[in-house]
């Protein structure tokens, strides 16, 4: 009896156990990867409620066209010719509604231009006899095919190049179809009233039921990729100011990651690559009638992309701050709390210059930005002269850095955070290591930059005690170490240059939106 229970003890559970966890194992990854393909559909839609309600529409304008076919009156008027309606209601339909009309426009006039080519062609096939009639329609397709393959490539038409595509592939159709059924004319016409009716649907649902306009899609994107700006400038300061350097990732695998902790740079670089966007929302936008709050003719789009242009131009100098963040040469960490107060004032005020242009837009209101503007300058320029006044810390050129008038040089608010440094040099100073001569100021000197590279965590990442091991304190050692520490600290004069860079750049960007708004007629804030 034992031995049996054993023996049922030891085969039938791991069977059992092995079955359950195949089942197990498929109920999970089924239910997780479906769980998780819907959550990422409604996370998808939420973030713009217009996909669904372009999604809901595109089904709608389907529906209805289908109903030529579904419905046995408007079929026997049509015939099979509806499908021509179905196909134009679908290949019509876009986003929104200027570049439906666009793409209307090109519908037609290709249809139409195929369609008197077509009956042209044909009359001319029939009276060459049965026998050239084919070589007739043939050469005529081919040189259709070559000349609007050539003129969609013209720089000036590329706009009609679905028009173009249009007319050859509907006078390939038609010209055939004449060919083996007869009478080019009614073929051509009973299309031609089925392209109509489809695109006619196509556009009257796009316009009518809850539209989608261009025109307050590009406003939209601006806005955004203003913000985006902003955030990402925040945020790459914020980080290198708080950045001691004790945890730095590997940079491979967070740029893999592509950097989970810093979703505004993300942003950011979605605005480096929206020109294409603006400018296909600009050329749709043009083809909208006057609505909502654009209610005159001849808005300026164009001007649009040249705002959209000259902020990816700032923004481009975040993208090589944040490079700076993540390079390998970083200055040391009191170094950077040296100038911290000035570096985030000047931050601070772009930042908020850049929101209140983009806030300028959205609302369609001009604001006088001379307040904000003094406000940056001044701050950039109080970086300026800090820079200035203490570009000493920046290098490693000046033997004997001397403590006692390094702290009367230095502002209140940098003596603070230097406080550290100016206790360990008067501790020095009092146990009677203050340098007395030119020898022993090399030694003091890196006694000092010893104790703070062990202190500090940054670049160059090697230990200053490797020096000790390659043969102590030698004439060579020190001006290499020099070298490594000027660079590291010349780091933060790099950051700081590209700071001041994208402040001097945000002068063009107030330039352009007040442009914007002056041809755009915004309404004046006061009013």
């Amino acid at each position: 009896m034992n031995g049996k229970k054993e023996a049922v003890e030891i085969n039938i559970p791991p069977a059992t156990q092995a079955k359950l966890l195949q089942t197990e194992k498929k109920s999970v990854l089924g239910g997780f990867s479906c769980n998780t393909w819907l959550w990422k559909v409604w996370d998808f839609c939420k973030e713009d409620s217009n996909r669904v309600t372009f999604s809901l529409k595109v089904g709608l304008s389907v529906l209805l066209v289908s109903l030529l076919s579904l419905l046995r009156a408007p079929y026997e008027v049509f015939g099979t010719n509806t499908i021509w309606s179905i196909l134009t209601a679908v290949i019509m339909f876009e986003y929104t509604v200027g570049a439906t009309f666009n793409r209307g426009f090109n519908r037609a006039i290709g249809t139409v231009l195929a369609g008197i080519l077509a009956i042209a062609v044909g009359q001319l096939a029939l009276r060459a006899g049965q026998v050239a009639e084919p070589i007739v329609i043939g050469i005529s397709i081919f040189l259709i095919g070559v000349v609007t393959s050539l003129m969609k490539q013209w720089p000036s038409f590329l706009q009609y190049e679905y028009g173009f595509r249009v007319t050859l592939f509907t006078f390939a159709l038609i010209i055939v179809s004449c060919y083996r059924m007869g009478n080019p004319i009614r073929i051509a016409m009973d299309r031609l009233y089925s392209i109509a009716i489809g695109g006619l649907v196509a556009v009257l649902v796009n316009a009518l039921v809850f539209p989608i306009w261009a025109g307050e899609q590009i406003h939209k994107e601006l806005v955004n990729n203003f913000n985006s700006v902003a955030d990402s400038l925040e945020e790459c300061v914020k980080k290198y100011l708080e950045d001691d350097g004790l945890n730095h990732p590997e940079f491979s695998k967070t740029l893999e990651d592509e950097f989970p902790d810093e979703p505004a740079y993300r942003k950011c670089r979605g605005t480096l690559n929206s020109a294409e966007k603006l400018e296909n929302l600009a050329n749709s936008a043009k083809w909208e009638p006057p609505h909502g709050r654009f209610r005159h003719f001849f808005y300026p789009w164009s001007e649009c992309v040249e705002v959209g242009a000259v902020l990816r131009y700032c923004a481009y100098e975040v993208m090589a701050l944040h490079g700076v963040v993540h390079s390998e040469i970083q200055a040391p960490h009191n170094l950077r709390i040296t100038f911290q107060t000035e570096i985030l004032d000047a931050t601070s005020h772009a930042a908020e210059l850049v929101r209140s242009l983009g806030k300028d837009i959205s609302n369609m209101k001009r604001s006088l930005k001379t307040s904000l503007l003094k406000k940056v300058h001044s701050s950039t320029e109080r970086l300026q002269r800090a820079i200035d006044m203490h570009s000493y810390l920046l290098t490693t050129n000046c033997d004997n850095p001397n403590p006692v008038t390094l702290s009367q040089t230095l502002s209140t608010n940098l003596n603070d955070r230097l406080a550290d440094f100016n206790t360990n040099s008067l501790e020095n100073t009092q146990t009677g290591n203050l340098p007395r001569a030119q020898g022993d100021s090399s030694h003091y000197y890196h006694d000092m930059m010893r104790k703070q590279s062990r202190r500090l965590h940054s670049w160059p990442p090697r230990e200053v005690g490797a020096f000790e091991e390659e043969g102590g304190i030698g004439v060579n050692i020190l001006p290499r170490m020099r070298a490594l520490e000027s660079s590291a600290a010349l780091s933060l004069a790099t950051f700081t240059s590209l700071l001041i860079e994208f402040v001097a750049r945000l002068d063009h960007l107030v330039e352009a939106v007040d442009k914007l708004s002056i041809m755009a007629k915004f309404k004046d804030e006061g009013l």
